[in-house]
């Protein structure tokens, strides 16, 4: 069963039920990755290690890298 299948099924059976009817799927999902990401900076600060940005600090590190110079071509 997909997961558009069961959230179908939850809004009848909610509806029968005289319930209010279930959030879409996907309705939470930034809250969610919000919430793991502040707790995960949270316990690295606890932890005593540096709370860093994750991907955008990996990429300005990237970017920001003294480019080597092009090997020279031989005679």
């Amino acid at each position: 069963m997909s997961i558009t299948q069961q959230h179908l099924l939850d809004t009848y059976r909610a509806r029968t039920l005289g319930e209010p009817a279930p959030p879409a799927p996907g309705t939470h999902d930034r809250q969610v990755v919000r919430e793991w990401r502040d707790a995960r900076r949270f316990r690295a600060v606890l932890a005593g290690r540096p709370a860093r940005r994750g991907l955008r600090d990996a990429l300005s590190r990237w970017r920001r890298r003294p480019t080597r110079p092009a090997p020279e071509a031989g005679p």
